[in-house]
């Protein structure tokens, strides 16, 4: 290529900086539902039912980016709460967008939102995917300050079968790529926070988003 049109390209560019390989990932969104429980705003989350992916886990609803359904990760984040939660759509405010969180090979968009709601024992969820729900007052993160732990996160150029055998994922001996690469690299240290109450775990992503949205509400 002998010119390149420089003012093409910039128009070309994002408006606002992506993830380069948002596209490989899976794309999912969350909603963050603040609820007024007797004049005190609590924390809706739902217990994922027990024959279901990540079954039996704390988390805020949401789910995978439907590009045939949604025009936008926002719509996700209302559209699964009103199909796991059974909440009108007419009750739900988003105030705007928390962030992404990225974890290996997941795309988090995480969205804020007030919920109007009478009563939480007359939601009617949708059993196949929800055991139960409940709420933690807002006050409970800000007075206990999560556990910290942390996990290794490695790359793995190859993998092991069922039947034994040894499965290349990256021939790095065909690429002609550095002996390094042939044996698992990068042991990346990672913080996994941890919120207990009553006899609920809250953990992982759910218990990050709860940990950034406390900073910012006090």
């Amino acid at each position: 290529m002998k010119e390149i049109d420089f003012n093409l390209l910039k128009e070309k560019l994002p408006a606002y900086p992506e993830l380069i390989d948002k596209d490989e990932l899976f794309n999912s969104s969350v909603l963050i539902p603040f609820v007024k429980v007797d004049d005190e705003y609590h924390l809706l989350f739902e217990k994922r039912a027990a024959n279901i992916r990540q079954g039996g886990e704390i988390s805020f609803p949401g789910g995978e980016f439907d590009k045939d359904e949604d025009v936008s990760p926002e719509q996700t984040a209302v559209r699964e709460t009103v199909e796991e939660l059974g909440i009108d759509k007419s009750k739900i405010k988003v105030i705007g967008q928390l962030g992404i969180l990225q974890v290996p090979g997941v795309v988090v968009n995480a969205f804020v939102a007030e919920v109007d709601l009478d009563d939480i024992n007359k939601i009617s969820f949708d059993k196949t995917e929800v055991e139960k729900i409940f709420t933690v007052p807002v006050s409970f993160f800000k007075e206990n300050p999560p556990e910290t732990y942390h996990i290794n996160l490695e790359a793995h150029p190859y993998y092991i079968d069922e039947s034994g055998k040894k499965i290349d994922l990256l021939p790095v001996e065909k690429l002609n790529l550095p002996p390094r690469y042939s044996k698992p690299w990068g042991r990346f240290k990672r913080k996994v926070y941890v919120y207990r109450f009553n006899d609920e775990v809250i953990w992982g992503i759910t218990a990050a988003l709860v940990k950034k949205v406390v900073e910012i509400v006090h």
